[in-house]
């Protein structure tokens, strides 16, 4: 029996590459465009049921849901030639068709107005099915959608369906190129930490090391989005075929996560794929092998995470799963693996096994191939820990003056405390009331927080949001012109930290008498900073582990 898979695609970012997805997975069935079985395929050994379903006039459709904020993606779907291919009832638009305005704010607070709605498509969809294993997101962490009404739908699925799987394909922002969205930076981290805590795994796509592959490897000089979605839904689609053509061993969900997730906060997994060409390198191919493809696996240059492994770092793999397709003979397979720990080419976690699994599957018999052996490798690496949520330095500059945050109690970590309560906001309302001491009488904030959250509900959001009712503000120090207990020296830190002192004489006193009654104070920041935090490229996931 086939243990079906819902995908849910969310946002701009998630409905086009799970349009490409749906392309490529009816090109490797043999199912048209408007879900008819096309005469040629012929060959009943594919499980088609893992990912579709039929309806009563024997069409196949496709078992996902997508979800969006705003018409315009799924629009050009519907006017696509793929639009007869999906289900009209599990195609939920927002009513006012405005977005979410990649505020993660917008988009989470909408979840919680239009959730009735999705999830009624959603049940609907797991009621359908005979023997439901999990869900498949596809989502940006960057935008408003993805991340905001992602992370919301991260949290009500792990209370609706708390022994289904959870896995996601999350797209992280590009590094090297610019970007006009401000919050960028604050919309990853906010996302990363329902990722961390509500799922069972997440396949990191780094649009940094997809356009450097694209560029590199596929020789195309400026990759569009296209091209990147089509290079998204390889990936995914060679995931998926030991589901989708099942063998004796990883033909389910679990079975390929179990062997990669030592423990349920590393579930972080990179990818890699080789051999990558065009329709214009076919003629090219080099010959592939078993040992050549698994041995390109392992170089960083085909990894489609743009981690810093630098050499001062002694970064590892903690399991590494390599998805063969082709005619493959197992004793080339044990060869392979053999000649890879006599040369001792990937360096593994001391404290665990040196797991290098293999799960051979077959190729689509209606595709054809330049290639006689291709491979997807999934691993578990210490590296996915500097994987930038933001920015690069390259941008610090192109960023407008505009982000604004009262500065709480100072902590040695500021990150852990401010993560909660800071959701992508340009300004807070303080009480006049909120001038206690920031002295050592005062409680932690984060106990504070959690003590406030429990008896306080998410304020209506306007623009970039206010964030919790006054209750929540007595844990804060509006800015002042004198300097917090414990602050370090503005000295202290590199030119690219910002503290208040610098901007300390521009801003107004809470006892100043020209500062009017309930006004919002406001501490501006440079650009790309975070009060006592480095610059967002380097907020990476290492920080996570603090919350």
């Amino acid at each position: 029996m086939p243990r079906e898979i819902i995908t849910l695609q969310l946002g701009q970012c998630g409905n086009q590459i799970g349009f490409e997805f749906w392309k490529q997975l009816c090109a490797e069935h043999g199912i048209s465009p408007e879900g008819i079985v096309e005469e040629f395929a012929t060959e009943g050994t594919d499980r088609k049921d893992v990912f579709f379903y039929q309806a009563d006039d024997e069409h196949y459709i496709p078992r996902a849901v997508l979800l969006d904020l705003e018409p315009r993606v799924i629009h050009s779907i519907l006017n696509s030639p793929y639009a007869k291919l999906y289900n009209p009832e599990n195609i939920y638009l927002s009513e006012h068709g405005g977005g979410a305005g990649n505020n993660w704010a917008s988009g989470f607070s909408q979840g919680e107005k239009i959730h009735e709605d999705i999830f009624d498509i959603i049940d609907r969809e797991a009621d359908g099915s005979d023997s439901l294993e999990g869900f498949v997101l596809c989502h940006s962490i960057a935008g408003g959608t993805g991340s905001g009404l992602g992370s919301y739908l991260l949290e009500r699925l792990n209370d609706r369906y708390p022994k289904k799987l959870v896995q996601t394909y999350s797209v992280f922002p590009n590094q090297d190129e610019m970007s006009d969205v401000v919050v960028q930076p604050y919309n990853s981290l906010l996302t990363l930490k329902r990722l961390t805590q509500n799922a069972d795994c997440v396949v990191v796509l780094d649009n940094t090391a997809l356009n450097r592959i694209a560029t590199d490897r596929l020789h195309i000089q400026n990759p569009s989005f296209s091209q990147i979605n089509q290079l998204v839904s390889t990936i995914m689609s060679a995931s998926t075929t030991t589901l989708r053509y099942p063998g004796y061993m990883n033909n389910d969900l679990i079975g390929l996560i179990a062997s990669l997730i030592p423990t349920p906060r590393l579930h972080f997994l990179m990818t890699g794929y080789t051999p990558l060409t065009t329709d214009q390198s076919v003629a090219s191919v080099r010959k592939t092998t078993v040992l050549d493809v698994m041995r390109r696996l392992l170089q960083p240059k085909n990894v489609m995470v743009s981690t810093g492994r630098d050499r001062q770092t002694n970064h590892c793999y903690i399991a590494i799963l390599n998805i063969i397709q082709g005619e493959v003979d197992p004793t080339q397979v044990h060869k392979s693996l053999q000649r890879i720990r006599e040369r001792k080419l990937a360096n593994f976690i001391p404290w665990g096994p040196a797991s290098i699994q293999v799960a051979l599957s077959r190729k689509s018999p209606y595709l054809p191939s330049a290639h006689r052996v291709s491979g997807l490798m999934m691993a578990n690496h210490t590296s996915i820990s500097s994987v930038s949520l933001g920015f690069c330095s390259s941008q610090e500059e192109s960023v407008p003056l505009a982000t604004f945050i009262i500065f709480p109690k100072f902590t040695p970590n500021p990150l852990a405390r401010i993560l909660e309560i800071f959701i992508s906001f340009s300004s807070l309302k303080v009480p006049a009331s909120s001038s206690t001491s920031c002295g050592s009488g005062m409680p932690s904030l984060s106990s504070s927080v959690r003590r406030t959250c429990s008896r306080t509900t998410l304020m209506r959001w306007t623009g970039l949001g206010r964030l919790f009712r006054s209750s929540l503000m007595s844990t804060m120090q509006p800015p002042s012109q004198t300097t917090f207990p414990g602050a370090p020296r503005s000295s202290d830190f590199p030119p690219h930290y910002s503290w208040m002192g610098s901007t300390a004489s521009t801003m107004p006193a809470p006892s100043d008498p020209t500062s009017p009654h309930g006004q919002p104070f406001l501490v501006h920041l440079q650009p790309m900073s975070f009060l006592l935090l480095p610059p967002f490229h380097a907020l990476t996931l290492d920080m996570l582990v603090q919350l």
